[in-house]
């Protein structure tokens, strides 16, 4: 029997939608793979960058994941499975922490089974579980607060580097998500990579090198587009597997991942926006498909968890369902897992080649200031947007409160200290929110619960990561 059998003739008529388990001709069906190759690529080697993990091994792990999520969720959720935004600010706050590589992927594992185990349990227990622990009021202010979080990442680390290139760059993804419609908006960051890294280079023909902040925080003369040096581009070979890590250089490839405490506890808050996002996405496909999801919920959410963790196994980063591949779906009217089988096989094929990983290892620094300005900022009013979609009410003291002390302890990074532990950031702001939440909840006279009881959580997530949808984005 065929995993998918050929909608009509092979083509779409007006009107019509190709269903998960349909399929319109291989001819096309090649080419809407390649479209999900565009969409997702630009944020899937991206993050793995600003996370200080090798690209062309997350590009290859988000093939191999994709797969594995097709499979577990039996054709029912069509989705890519990219790097997730959610654990750029808590690779900053490991690296700041003093850990390296396999700190980071070592914690971002136990993320990942903890996710797995999360899914196991909406699967036997039902959703209204997770619900009950994470009303809409605190996911989006943990998801706000790992946004925002970054923000001096930009500041410090990134803007410093090239200001006028990372001016530019922001422009142009402003310009690209908002002057144009469909699937232009949707790809705007990574077009504006490419126009960056182009700027880049002609900055360097014109100016010469220029005199600011590395990579590495000196301030030196260098060239902002150097492959004979940054990232070996030049040496680096066409087709091979992605590299070994090797301390000695500083090259981060496959390594196993190691385990600290105090790391897994920076990352494991992650977990409850990876929940609302995992949870978001398979609603938005069930609406766009027609067909009722909850029974998959569990399997899908625990699936992304078991990719995450075979992703951090061997150093990449962990993996979630991709908004941009939503919209995709949204535009095309075109469900048919073939194309995410196909764009995967795709993603794999990159991932054998060391010169596309070294290219993107060398992106200059201005350009990823210029990206995460605006992507930092989009990760931390997602909170809000949840929050608006949910109707959270501010006028009541029970949302107010608490949350308000969690996000400012998030955002300022603010650390508790006790004995030799310290708590800080990402992990004490999402503490404060969920626990001092059900504290006032339990404090609060009847009249206040009222407004909370029955909330579920709804999450708008064509775009939840996207920049510049267009009107063409699933409702």
């Amino acid at each position: 029997m065929a995993l998918w059998t050929l909608h009509g003739n092979g083509t779409l008529g007006p009107g019509e939608v190709v269903k998960p388990t349909e399929r319109l001709s291989w001819g096309k069906t090649v080419g809407l793979g390649a479209q999900h190759v565009v969409a997702m690529f630009g944020a899937t080697f991206v993050f793995p960058l600003l996370m200080g993990l090798n690209p062309q091994l997350a590009v290859m792990m988000s093939g191999i994941a994709t797969l594995v999520f097709i499979f577990v969720t039996g054709h029912r959720v069509p989705s890519y499975l990219g790097s997730s935004a959610s654990f750029v600010g808590v690779a900053t706050a490991i690296y700041a922490a003093g850990g390296t590589p396999s700190d980071l992927t070592g914690a971002l594992l136990v993320t990942g089974l903890t996710l797995f185990i999360v899914g196991i349990i909406i699967h036997f227990a039902g959703a209204r579980v997770i619900h009950r622990v994470l009303p809409p009021p605190v996911t989006g202010a943990v998801v706000m607060l790992i946004g925002f979080n970054l923000a001096p990442v930009v500041a410090k680390t990134y803007w410093p580097q090239d200001q006028w290139v990372a001016m530019l760059t922001m422009l142009i993804v402003v310009v690209l998500s908002v002057g144009f419609r469909g699937f232009i908006g949707r790809i705007a960051i990574f077009l504006a990579l490419v126009a960056g890294y182009l700027i880049s280079w002609i900055f360097d023909l014109a100016f010469g090198p220029i005199t600011s902040q590395n990579s590495a925080g000196e301030i030196v003369p260098h060239l902002r587009v150097d492959w004979a040096a940054s990232g070996g581009v030049v040496e680096s070979a066409w087709i091979g597997l992605p590299p070994l890590s090797d301390p000695l250089t500083g090259v981060v490839g496959i390594h196993l991942p190691t385990f600290s405490l105090g790391f897994i506890i920076i990352a494991l808050p992650v977990v409850i926006a990876l929940i609302a996002e995992n949870t978001g996405h398979v609603k938005a496909v069930a609406e766009m498909t027609g067909e009722n999801l909850d029974p998959v919920m569990g399997r899908a959410i625990a699936a992304d968890g078991a990719t995450s963790v075979l992703a951090t196994f061997v150093g990449a980063g962990p993996t979630t369902t991709y908004a941009e591949n939503i919209g995709v779906m949204a535009a095309t009217k075109v469900y048919s897992t073939a194309a995410y089988i196909v764009a995967a096989l795709v993603a794999i094929l990159f991932g054998f080649s060391p010169k596309f990983g070294a290219v993107i290892s060398a992106t200059p620094g201005g350009v990823l200031g210029g990206i995460t300005v605006v992507l930092y900022g989009m990760i931390g009013l997602l909170g809000a947007k949840i929050w608006k979609e949910n109707k959270v009410d501010f006028g009541n003291p029970i949302n107010l409160v608490p949350l308000s002390a969690g996000i400012i302890i998030g955002v300022g990074d603010v650390s508790l200290t006790v004995g030799d532990f310290t708590l800080s950031g990402i992990a004490f702001g999402t503490i404060v929110t969920v626990v001092v939440y059900h504290l006032a909840h339990w404090l609060a006279p009847a009249e206040m619960k009222a407004d909370q009881e029955g909330a579920t959580l709804i999450y708008d997530a064509p775009g939840a990561y996207d920049v510049g949808l267009g009107d063409d984005g699933a409702e």
